[in-house]
């Protein structure tokens, strides 16, 4: 048998993470190095694996329930290797280190397990949320790889360059920074859209740092619906297009 497709074979790596391609995560694992995963994200391994439901507490079930940011995750052990993908996203591997970074969950690929994850609240200047309401930090010392629809840009934050961007584009950003909420409208238009611009809330960074932003929004063009009622219509709440959305949530 010939065929053009034999040039896509394993990628031979002595790193733990390796993209196979653009889209496609390969994780080796030695017998004591677990590695958590978004559930179903499993599309091939090779030696001998057991994939188990990770527990979840009382406190992160809770803050899943009141937030809806969060990991619904599977634990990934044993001795081979083990890829990952999910509808294609791009995925990006990234070391995280003692200054920490957070990230939007809906995002996450992979982790180790040696990490830690605690969800946050983003100030909002009306007290209104969206979609970048609450977010996820990750901290220690390991690596996460993260998806996003399309190549991402990494911009750099300063304490003389501010960034600002869309909080359904957004994906990471790094901890330290500060951050606020914030829509670029008047109060008695908070719920709008920016009128007919179609923008709705932005996430501000000041400080010294980085931001990860994916060259694709969750919400749907203005006066798109996706859920019910008037917050599906502008993507706000439980009914909004970033709940959901079937590309970037947890299943």
């Amino acid at each position: 048998m010939q065929s053009p497709l034999f040039a896509h074979t394993e990628q031979q790596s002595q790193e733990r993470y390796t993209l196979q391609n653009p889209q496609l995560l390969r994780v080796a694992l030695t017998g004591n190095d677990d590695v958590l995963a978004r559930k179903g994200a499993m599309v091939a391994y090779q030696g001998l694996m057991e994939f188990d439901g990770e527990y979840q507490s009382h406190a992160q079930r809770g803050a899943r329930a009141r937030t809806g940011e969060g990991l619904d995750l599977m634990r990934c052990s044993g001795q081979g290797t083990v890829y990952f993908a999910n509808l294609a996203q791009h995925v990006h591997v990234v070391d995280v280190d003692h200054g920490g970074m957070t990230v939007d969950s809906a995002y996450v690929l992979a982790l180790d397990s040696s990490l830690h994850t605690e969800v946050i609240a983003v100030d909002s200047q009306y007290g209104v949320s969206g979609s970048g309401k609450y977010q996820l930090n990750i901290s220690g010392t390991g690596k996460v790889a993260l998806m996003t629809s399309g190549v991402p840009l990494m911009m750099r934050v300063t304490p003389d360059k501010y960034v600002s961007a869309d909080a359904d584009a957004i994906v990471a950003w790094s901890t330290s920074l500060r951050v606020q909420m914030q829509a670029q409208t008047h109060s008695s238009g908070v719920m709008r859209r920016r009128g007919n611009t179609g923008e709705g809330w932005e996430l501000s960074f000041l400080g010294d740092g980085f931001a990860l932003v994916q060259p694709s929004e969750v919400m749907p063009p203005q006066n798109a619906q996706l859920g019910q009622g008037l917050g599906a219509q502008y993507g706000v709440g439980q009914h909004g297009a970033h709940a959901q959305n079937q590309n970037n949530a947890w299943n």
